[in-house]
């Protein structure tokens, strides 16, 4: 029996707000990618190797290199979602139709890649106030759900409320409830391509939401279940069929070939 390989996850997280924030810096103090990353190697173990990558490093840490041996890719932003580079995007969801599984973390819903995979605005409504979130699960025999306590109550949180600019989810694994009687959809699985994508939306910056526990084992849940069972990564293609001809197809050459 071969040994299963370890996930090669990517976390990768603007780290701007941990430089200028004096709280933030004090949550985080090594990063909110440290956190994380710190999340998914206590619960995965040698089941990872884990490296991050942030906004102001050479293409943004986000080499075609380092995407090409990325197996999940997490992503966290906020204030800095128009400054990461139209071309690394590009990339990005080229990696994810191919097949590399992507974890789309809190505000990270408004993040160029993520709004480009929906189609749609991705907005909705928000207040920080220091809410109580309970967060309940609605697929309990969903992979993500494993070992989830129900609900997850996380004391300080920003607020995320329904009207939610998404596609419907393929799968709802998480809603969220808080203090001032908001609900929302908090936890959401999305197929592109071939690529597996989830969206989770505990994690805001001022609060320590990436040190609960519970969050995450959610995230690192999630990594294991993003990790694509095709044998090689590629892009969906167009294929020509002969009449008759069921199992081979020859690459689109263009019209006239």
């Amino acid at each position: 029996m071969t040994e299963s390989k370890p996930i090669r996850v990517t976390v990768w997280s603007e780290n701007r707000h941990e430089k200028r924030d004096e709280l933030v810096a004090r949550l985080y103090p090594d990063g909110m990618h440290g956190a994380v990353k710190a999340g998914i190697e206590e619960n995965l173990g040698a089941g990872v190797e884990v490296r991050t990558a942030t906004l102001d490093e050479p293409e943004h840490g986000l080499t075609e290199e380092v995407l090409a041996n990325t197996d999940v890719l997490t992503w966290w932003g906020h204030m800095s979602h128009a400054d990461v580079e139209d071309e690394v995007v590009e990339r990005v969801h080229r990696h994810v139709l191919a097949g590399m599984g992507l974890i789309v973390l809190h505000s990270g819903h408004w993040s160029k890649i993520f709004t480009k995979l929906m189609g749609t605005s991705c907005t909705l409504r928000w207040r920080s106030e220091q809410d109580r979130e309970l967060v309940w699960t609605v697929d309990p025999t969903h992979p993500i759900a494993k070992g989830i306590p129900h609900p997850i109550e996380i004391p300080q949180q920003e607020m995320y409320g329904e009207f939610f600019d998404i596609p419907t989810p393929e799968e709802l694994v998480f809603i969220s409830s808080f203090s001032g009687g908001e609900v929302f959809r908090s936890g959401c699985t999305f197929r592109r391509g071939h690529g597996k994508i989830f969206f989770f939306s505990p994690g805001d910056q001022d609060y320590p939401v990436y040190h609960h526990k519970d969050v995450r084992r959610v995230i690192a849940n999630a990594v294991e279940w993003a990790v694509t069972d095709r044998p090689e990564r590629a892009v969906p293609e167009l294929l020509r069929y002969e009449t008759n001809d069921f199992f081979n197809g020859k690459s689109y050459q263009g019209a006239n070939a």
